[in-house]
């Protein structure tokens, strides 16, 4: 990020919805970071609004959150929602951080196991539209133009690892950080580890 500027940084939760699933991040990143964790209306027992009728309103509706230029780091189904709103809105995002992804591309061809069976006994508050399925944007990806990490951990069954190479052969400018784990939360797993990539990754020229 240009150094007369604040570094900022937003932060998407997955399906759950909440945004104090990213409290073990936001405690561990640099004190004069502007962190904003979004919460996602619909999702989890984040209550519902009106305007939002899917996922791509949820894009819309992170974007007008965002505002300014930004680092989105994403989990989950969250990197559907940073993706999109990176791929509209490119003047928004600066850098794109995606963990253990389970939208943007068909995971299923990678070999994920489908959530949703037990999203809805979980989150009974939910929308009916957060177990939708959502669209395949690798036909897009090659137009993303910032730096990308990608933070996964090497055997979780809802993302596998083969999802994160599938991502990164297509992301022109992509890295890419695994954990020996098959936490689907894997930056709750590794705090520590997954902020310092988070931090560094950032702050790189």
């Amino acid at each position: 990020m240009h150094r007369d500027l604040p570094t900022r940084v937003a932060l998407v939760p997955g399906a759950a919805g909440s945004a104090s699933f990213w409290t073990p991040i936001t405690e561990r990143l640099p004190d004069d970071w502007i962190v904003t964790a979004i919460d996602l209306p619909g999702l989890g027992s984040v209550p519902a609004r009106d305007d939002i009728h899917g996922y791509d309103d949820l894009a819309e509706y992170v974007a007008g959150i965002v505002a300014a230029p930004s680092a989105v780091v994403a989990q989950s189904m969250g990197a559907y929602i940073a993706l999109r709103v990176a791929l509209r809105y490119p003047q928004l995002v600066t850098h794109l951080v995606l963990v253990a992804a389970t939208g943007g591309i068909d995971v299923m061809k990678c070999g994920a196991v489908d959530w949703r069976s037990d999203y809805a006994g979980t989150y009974p508050q939910a929308q009916s539209w957060a177990c939708d399925c959502v669209p395949d944007l690798s036909g897009d990806l090659l137009a993303l133009e910032i730096p990308v990490l990608l933070i996964w951990p090497t055997a979780d069954i809802l993302s596998p690892l083969a999802v994160a190479e599938r991502l990164a052969a297509t992301i022109p400018t992509t890295s890419l950080i695994t954990f020996s784990s098959d936490d689907h939360w894997v930056v709750h797993r590794f705090p520590e580890q997954s902020a310092a990539a988070i931090r560094s990754f950032i702050q790189q020229p």
